[in-house]
């Protein structure tokens, strides 16, 4: 399999770890209204109606710990995947992920009680952390430049279907009450996921970026032939790309691999850029809604059934501030209603409110901060600072899960308006932070972001240059070649400038020149 085929598979397949964290998520958002699983995780007997109340006696906080310790353990593991990414390459790291995975599914499946429980959510977070951290990278590493943007929107997609999948199995799982399989049956399905990612890694090519910067030139050529050029390892693009990317690891290699104190100090504008965009992609949120969207269509005022319904018809839409206060407005003339019919109509907007909220935010933020975060860095920083940014998801995840049941239960549906409120700053932010990086390939951001470098950085940079300059030329001239009677011709511009990306002299043309020009020009 090459060029278009073998582009999309891997890009949807490698995406399929995202999906899976899609489907964690409305897995445990749906299991959470079902008695049995109450009764077997909390040690509570309950009935559809005290779930429909919201009075089910299980400690918020309990809750709390349950949903979120999924989130803290991929904090740490995110930071883990940087060396893993960098050491191992992108194609292992996603193995690693995805094994991770699957153990934790088997774990959950057979769980006996609440403990069991925590550790397969604590072991499928730390391949959550890994896959979430390296799968963007790769989507970044493998896409063209100008169709970088529509790889990680695939990404984001699969995200999207898994939790919708998640929505609908729950919802089909829920008739099999009073058996156990009403919430056992899911995780089945999240281990035949997982078992699926295992095995395509074996096809799944290594991205050319790393293999070119560990040492396996004609092999990172091959890749990047096949993926973008049907197999033709003397296609202009594909020659031009490499070139960059030869050029590139050259510097980079030069420059030796960013610590996390240049991460900070020299490119402070790509770190406050990755931070934010994943910590108010949580904050204006998103997993508020999702983590425990069943339950709280149930305390709007539908029957548990039709909750887990419209949980999967909301998880549709799902493939922002008016939408948050719409919610929150309804949800506060709920509360004041008797419970039963009177609710249903107060029910029906909030349900057209979350549906309005999923359709901008899976439009905005959701597939943005995946993009930004693997793109802003520099290739010598990149498993750093996407970590970095991803490492924040997480930790923004952790806090959101966590405190949501509390603080529902203190502010009730006040607890949207303060996400209003996030949502606000976030687009002060975006307004003044953000650049744009919209068709640009990765070896050229640097004319976007003003890092800073120290007197020794400068030093070593302009080694670094010249060397990835000798580098650039030495091999456009290895890769012209007698091509159907014509030759590639790559012509090289000199720019000076002062960011560390936009120093490398660039390719600004490519093209073939027949052999009869040849000497004529």
């Amino acid at each position: 399999m090459v060029g278009r085929p073998l582009l999309y598979t891997s890009s949807a397949l490698a995406s399929l770890g995202d999906a899976m964290f899609g489907y964690g998520q409305g897995i445990i958002a749906a299991v959470q209204v079902q008695p049995s699983f109450i009764h077997r995780m909390f040690g509570k007997t309950v009935t559809i109606a005290q779930i429909q109340a919201g009075d089910t006696g299980v400690d918020p906080w309990v809750q709390a710990i349950t949903v979120s310790c999924l989130n803290i353990t991929a904090f740490f593991a995110s930071f883990l995947a940087a060396y893993i990414c960098d050491v191992m390459g992108r194609r292992m790291s996603v193995r690693l992920g995805a094994i991770m995975y699957l153990i934790a599914a088997f774990i959950q499946i057979f769980a006996p009680n609440l403990g069991a429980l925590i550790a397969g959510r604590s072991i499928q977070g730390i391949g959550v952390g890994i896959l979430s951290m390296t799968v963007p990278v790769l989507q970044c590493e493998i896409a063209p430049g100008h169709a970088r943007g529509l790889f990680v929107c695939i990404e984001y997609i699969c995200l999207n279907i898994g939790y919708a999948i998640s929505a609908w199995v729950g919802f089909g799982f829920f008739f099999a009450m009073p058996s156990e399989i009403s919430w056992r049956g899911p995780y089945v399905v999240q281990a035949a996921l997982a078992a699926i990612l295992v095995a395509w890694t074996f096809i799944l090519p290594e991205t050319p970026r790393w293999l070119v910067a560990n040492g396996f030139e004609r092999e990172g050529l091959r890749v990047l032939a096949d993926l973008h050029a049907d197999g033709d390892t003397r296609h202009p693009n594909v020659v031009a790309t490499y070139v960059e990317i030869a050029a590139a690891v050259e510097f980079e290699r030069k420059m030796g691999q960013a610590t996390w104190r240049q991460i900070f100090c020299q490119y402070t504008r790509r770190s406050i850029v990755g931070i934010t965009c994943q910590m108010f992609a949580q904050l204006n949120g998103i997993n508020a809604i999702l983590y425990f969207l069943p339950s709280n269509l149930t305390r709007a005022g539908f029957s548990t059934s039709r909750s887990l319904l419209y949980a999967g018809a909301c998880a549709l839409i799902y493939c922002s501030a008016a939408s948050l206060s719409i919610v929150g407005g309804l949800q506060y003339h709920a509360d004041s209603l008797p419970e039963g019919p009177s609710r249903i109509p107060v029910a029906d907007g909030l349900f057209f409110g979350v549906c309005f909220y999923l359709f901008f935010f899976g439009a905005t933020w959701g597939p943005g901060p995946w993009l930004l975060g693997a793109e802003i860095f520099p290739l010598r920083a990149r498993a750093k600072g996407m970590s970095l940014s991803t490492g924040t998801n997480w930790l923004f995840n952790f806090i959101i899960a966590f405190i949501t049941p509390p603080l529902f239960e203190v502010l009730n549906a006040g607890y949207y308006f303060l996400l209003v409120g996030f949502c606000i700053l976030s687009f002060i932010v975006v307004w003044f932070i953000y650049p744009e990086t919209a068709h640009k390939t990765l070896e050229e951001l640097g004319e976007v972001f003003g890092d800073r470098v120290t007197e020794d950085d400068k030093l070593a940079q302009v080694a670094a240059e010249q060397s990835a300059s000798e580098t650039k030329a030495a091999t456009a001239s290895v890769l012209t070649a007698g091509v159907d009677n014509s030759e590639l011709t790559l012509r090289i511009s000199e720019d000076a400038a002062d960011s560390s990306d936009k120093n490398l002299p660039a390719i600004r043309e490519v093209e073939v020149v027949p052999h009869s020009r040849i000497g004529m020009t």
